[in-house]
């Protein structure tokens, strides 16, 4: 999920001996990854559980808050970095705190709160559009942390929004699909034409 005003991020990816185009930057340590965008159909994708949490997992997750700060966004999924296993990164603390980092590992929804609360969304992967989505104002959220040991957590708030909206990316969805028909097939036309003048 991005910060108010998403940043454009590149393309660019390395194909690796491994599941898709994962990044060789997931496999060399913390490093700022690229960030998949529309119209990659890979955003579609239904996101994998991972089955061990080890060191690789944790230098994905490590590299996925440097990618998430430097764009800057206060969430980001493994699929927007081409990486189609089911963890996030979040961190919704002021700029003027201390950073507050979260990392969850095959999140699972287990309630959502019955008041709904307006946010107007970004995402990186859909630089600078926005859209007023109504979601739940808390939710409560089962996952396993970077050390392997079983979580749950009461959200509220932006944190709450936060997480939904990267729960949903695990599962292919994006806030375009929050749009009506007309308005959601603008803007991936918008991203198609993008993509062809940037291959002239």
């Amino acid at each position: 999920m991005s910060a108010f005003h998403p940043a454009v991020v590149g393309l660019a990816r390395c194909v690796c001996q491994v599941d898709r185009p994962f990044l060789c930057a997931y496999l060399s340590g913390m490093a700022k990854l690229p960030i998949i965008t529309l119209p990659d159909p890979l955003l579609r994708t239904q996101s994998a559980p991972i089955e061990r949490v080890d060191d690789e997992v944790r230098q994905l997750a490590d590299s996925m808050l440097e990618t998430m700060y430097a764009a800057p966004g206060i969430g980001l999924a493994a699929i927007q970095v081409a990486v189609p296993r089911r963890l996030v990164v979040l961190d919704v603390s002021d700029k003027d705190e201390p950073r507050n980092p979260l990392v969850m590992i095959n999140p699972e929804i287990v309630s959502l709160g019955d008041t709904l609360a307006p946010y107007e969304e970004g995402c990186l992967s859909i630089p600078d559009v926005l859209v007023d989505i109504d979601r739940p104002s808390t939710v409560r959220v089962r996952y396993v942390d970077r050390y392997g040991k079983s979580q749950e957590l009461d959200a509220a708030g932006l944190l709450a929004t936060a997480i939904q909206h990267e729960v949903d990316h695990l599962d292919g969805r994006l806030i375009i699909d929050f749009l009506s028909r007309l308005k959601r097939d603008i803007v991936v036309r918008r991203f198609k034409k993008q993509l062809r003048s940037a291959k002239i």
